[in-house]
C-alpha cells in the first residue's frame, strides 16, 4: 500500500501538465471559432454546436485522466483484442452504417451517432507498436511486407470501401511513421522508395477507378479550382478568400464573415482553421501554428524519454498522427493540398475525432510521467 501510494505521488509530480495545457487551449479556441461559425443570424437560428463540443470536451477530459491513472503497458496486453474490436466497427459501419456527405462512416446507437474510424485509428497505432515491441534489430522487406498485409491491408480495404480516404492515408502514413521509427534496413527504405516511385501511376489510376464523383471533383478542385469556381472549387475558392481577407491583423473575434454568412462550407468541421485566420489574421495563424509545433515537439521529446520500446514507439505514432492531421488540414485551407476530410485536432467539431484525440493526448501524458520508474 506504501509503494502504491508513493508511486501515486510521483505520478501527479510528474504529470505532463505541458501537454495536458496545449490541447485544453486548443479546444477552448476551437470551441470559440465554432460559436463564431456557426452563431445565429436570424432569431429563430439556434444551433449548439459550441455547446455539443463542450460536452464532448468534458468527456474528452474524464477520458484522458482515466487513461494516465493506470500504466499504459496495459495497453500493450489488449492491443490483439481492442484491433480485432476495430476491424469488426469498420465492418459494422459497411453495412449498417449511416450514409452522410457521400460517405458511409457513422454508427448510431440511440442518440449517439460516432465514427468508428476515428477510434480504429488510435487502435491501429496500439497493435503496431505491441508488434513492433515483440520484434528484435532492424526490419527486412519479408519483415514489414508481412506486417502491412497482417495489420493495415485489411482496414485499408474497408476505409477505401465507405469511402473515408483521408482516413486510409493516415493509417498508411502511421504504418511507414511507426517502421522508421522502429528501424527499417538501408536497402529496404531505398527499395521502398523506388517501388512507390514507380507505382504512383498505377496505383493513382487503380485509386481514381474506385473513387466515388465527389472525391474525383474534389481532386479536380485542388488541380484546377478555377475550373469550375461556383460548383467543385468552391469549398477551396471560398476558403482562400476567408483567409487572405484576415489581412495581417484579422478582422476580430465575431467580426468574419465567410462562416457565419454560410459563404464557406463545413466551416465548422474541415475548414475551420479558414475561420480562425479570418478573425485572427496571420499574426493569429502564426500563434496557433507554434501552439501545434509545440504539441509536436512535446510529443518527440515524450518519444525519446519513454521507459521503454512500446511507450516510445506509442508516443511516435501519436505525434506522426497529429502531425499528419495538421498539416494535410491546413494544407486542405490553403488550397495545397487536396480536400480528403480531415478535420483540424482539438479544434474542429466533432465528438468521436475530441474524444479519440483526449484519449491520445492521455496515452502521450501517460508515458511522459511514467519515465521516472526507469530511475528507481
Amino acid at each position: 500500500f506504501s509503494m502504491h501510494m508513493q508511486i501515486n505521488r510521483r505520478l501527479i509530480k510528474n504529470f505532463d501538465w505541458g501537454t495536458f495545457s496545449i490541447v485544453i487551449l486548443l479546444s477552448i479556441i476551437g470551441i470559440m471559432t465554432i460559436y463564431s461559425a456557426t452563431r445565429p443570424l436570424l432569431p429563430h437560428e439556434q444551433p449548439n454546436y459550441h455547446m455539443k463540443q463542450i460536452y464532448w470536451l468534458l468527456l474528452g477530459i474524464t477520458a484522458l485522466f482515466f487513461i494516465v491513472s493506470f500504466d499504459y503497458i496495459w495497453l500493450s496486453r489488449f492491443a490483439y483484442p481492442v484491433y480485432a474490436i476495430g476491424i469488426v466497427l469498420l465492418l459494422i459501419v459497411l453495412f449498417a452504417g449511416k450514409t452522410g456527405m457521400g460517405a458511409q462512416r457513422w454508427l448510431t446507437i440511440g442518440p449517439i451517432s460516432f465514427q468508428p474510424s476515428e477510434i480504429f485509428r488510435l487502435m491501429f497505432i496500439i497493435v503496431i507498436a505491441r508488434h513492433f515491441m515483440e520484434l528484435s534489430g532492424t526490419m527486412g522487406l519479408t519483415s514489414i511486407i508481412k506486417i502491412f498485409l497482417a495489420f493495415t491491408f485489411i482496414p485499408l480495404i474497408i476505409l477505401l470501401k465507405q469511402p473515408d480516404l483521408g482516413t486510409a492515408v493516415i493509417l498508411l502514413i502511421m504504418f511507414l511513421s511507426l517502421s522508421i521509427v522502429k528501424g527499417l534496413q538501408k536497402k529496404v527504405i531505398v527499395l521502398l522508395i523506388i517501388i512507390g516511385a514507380l507505382s504512383i501511376p498505377f496505383i493513382g489510376n487503380i485509386m481514381w477507378e474506385g473513387l466515388k464523383d465527389y472525391q474525383k471533383n474534389r481532386i479536380v478542385a485542388f488541380m484546377e479550382p478555377e475550373a469550375d469556381p461556383a460548383g467543385i472549387g468552391y469549398h477551396i475558392n471560398q476558403s482562400k478568400i476567408a483567409i487572405g481577407s484576415g489581412g495581417i491583423l484579422g478582422k476580430g473575434y465575431l467580426k468574419g464573415t465567410q462562416g457565419p454568412f454560410r459563404f464557406l462550407p463545413e466551416k465548422q468541421t474541415d475548414f475551420i482553421f479558414a475561420v480562425f485566420a479570418e478573425e485572427w489574421g496571420l499574426v493569429g495563424s502564426i500563434f496557433l501554428l507554434l501552439i501545434y509545433l509545440a504539441l509536436i515537439l512535446r510529443g518527440l521529446d515524450t518519444a525519446l524519454k519513454a521507459k521503454d520500446e512500446f511507450g516510445r514507439l506509442l508516443a511516435a505514432g501519436i505525434t506522426a498522427m497529429f502531425s499528419t492531421y495538421f498539416f494535410i488540414n491546413v494544407g486542405m485551407t490553403l488550397g495545397i493540398m487536396p480536400v480528403v476530410g480531415i478535420p483540424l485536432p482539438f479544434m474542429s467539431y466533432g465528438g468521436t475525432a475530441l474524444l479519440s484525440n483526449f484519449i491520445a493526448a492521455g496515452i502521450l501524458i501517460n508515458i511522459r510521467s511514467r519515465r521516472f520508474e526507469l530511475f528507481y
